[in-house]
């Protein structure tokens, strides 16, 4: 990978990672498309960890005081109905089905899954479910009333995310918003739900880096470190410019979005512009 590559692909990664268009898809889509190939699902995790890094700074004090919270509760018996508390345990609990998952399907993600013609039917249909979300969900509810089964229901959305072109936000939120939160609770919980997992995610795949057992494409770790700084850069201004659109915005305009690239894809895969795989 060279270091013109690594700008825009952090670029885009940074760009794409919290909006429900699929920063993986997107991230497969230009590498192919550029004529570079595909960065490999390795690249792809590492580079989110520059996104998940963005996370970590702007919910810097709601982070710490779950953390704290959860630490206490764990011996004192007085602390456990603290929400902050609670929603650690819900974090914990929400992110079980895509580490099972994750495990289950790791070489179907890093090789099959990345098949473009899956990326496109997966950008089209989560997107029409997105949409359908946003008009039948009753967005009353907030965070403070989230239950163990909704954390687990936005685990499973988020569990499949690990097919590019579904997207994680997308995927979370949708859930959120059939559950009946509002979209900006649904955003938040998506958020932090995704810290464990990126992270996790990222450095498992720098440990597969440096034992040598990667699937895909090598890593270059100069480039691939730039792509991750500029994630973090671009993806820090993107969360902040999303929660204040989703207080007054609604879905449409990435649902469009999707199905046009989704069926533009489609299109130059059946052609032979694009390879595949």
């Amino acid at each position: 990978m060279g270091w013109f590559e690594a700008v825009v692909l952090g670029l885009v990664q940074g760009l794409t990672e919290f909006l429900p268009i699929s920063s993986s898809a997107h991230l497969r889509v230009v590498g192919e498309a550029s004529g570079w190939g595909d960065p490999g699902a390795a690249f792809t995790a590492i580079t989110q960890i520059g996104t998940e890094a963005a996370v970590l700074l702007y919910f810097r004090r709601d982070i710490a005081r779950i953390v704290v919270a959860w630490l206490r509760a764990l011996t004192d018996r007085s602390k456990r109905s603290d929400p902050d508390a609670r929603m650690g345990w819900l974090i914990i609990v929400g992110s079980i089905p895509i580490v099972l998952l994750g495990l289950l399907f790791q070489d179907d993600i890093e090789t099959t899954f990345r098949d473009l013609r899956i990326v496109a039917i997966a950008l089209v249909a989560f997107s029409l479910v997105l949409y359908w979300a946003d008009r039948v969900g009753r967005k009353r509810r907030e965070l403070h009333q989230l239950t163990v089964r909704d954390g687990l229901l936005f685990g499973l959305a988020q569990a499949m995310a690990l097919v590019p072109g579904v997207s994680r936000s997308g995927g979370t939120i949708t859930m959120g918003l059939f559950l009946g939160y509002t979209r900006a609770a649904a955003a938040r919980y998506s958020f932090l739900l995704a810290i464990p997992a990126v992270l996790g995610s990222g450095f498992f795949q720098v440990y597969e880096t440096f034992t040598g057992d990667v699937a895909g494409e090598t890593i270059s770790w100069g480039p691939t470190i730039l792509a991750t700084v500029i994630a973090f850069g671009v993806g820090l201004s993107v969360i902040a410019w999303l929660l204040r659109y989703l207080d007054r915005g609604t879905f449409t305009p990435f649902v469009v979005y999707r199905v046009v690239l989704g069926l533009s894809l489609l299109a130059l895969v059946g052609v032979g512009v694009l390879a595949p795989n």
